[in-house]
């Protein structure tokens, strides 16, 4: 676990770090989500980020972060475990919890040399594309697995579980 837990870094470390390693030859690879139910679709996304580069890193929305994004009844997990998970696998090398709405200063801060956002994003939104491709950088937009999302399996425990008792 204490492994898993040194993953988990902050935002001015992993600048420092991350500039240690682009000295060092190494290729970083950036994404963000707030990854509030890890899922099936979460797992391929990543392992897809990772195969861009060397060093996969995953910037995190704070919980007040993915409230101010996704409205009051989200995150349903607290940003500590959602870090911890993704600190638990294999193809994740750092996690940084950010505050902010989005990941702009983050990726000022880190600069990577890849940028990765699920294929439902547009290039030309992908916030801090502009940001990585002024350094030389690149964008990869990975495709989504189909009926894989935290919405869906929030509706799906709903159907599940809170239906209405019957009248009959």
């Amino acid at each position: 676990m204490d492994h898993e837990i040194s993953k988990l870094i902050t935002r001015q470390a992993m600048g420092a770090l991350a500039r240690e390693l682009k000295a060092r030859g190494k290729t970083i690879v950036f994404t963000n989500g707030c990854f509030d139910v890890l899922h099936l679709g979460h797992a391929r996304y990543l392992q897809a980020a990772k195969a861009a580069g060397d060093i996969l890193v995953v910037a995190v929305n704070s919980d007040r972060s993915v409230r101010q994004i996704k409205g009051d009844l989200r995150p349903l997990t607290p940003q500590e475990w959602r870090a911890e998970v993704l600190c638990a696998l294999a193809c994740v090398d750092y996690v940084v919890i950010f505050d902010e709405a989005d990941p702009g200063a983050i990726i000022r801060e880190i600069l990577p040399h890849v940028l990765v956002k699920g294929a439902d994003w547009p290039e030309d939104a992908i916030i801090g594309a502009d940001t990585v491709k002024a350094g030389g950088g690149r964008v990869v937009r990975v495709p989504l697995t189909p009926d894989a999302s935290t919405t869906a399996l929030i509706e799906e425990i709903t159907r599940r579980y809170c239906r209405q008792p019957n009248s009959t």
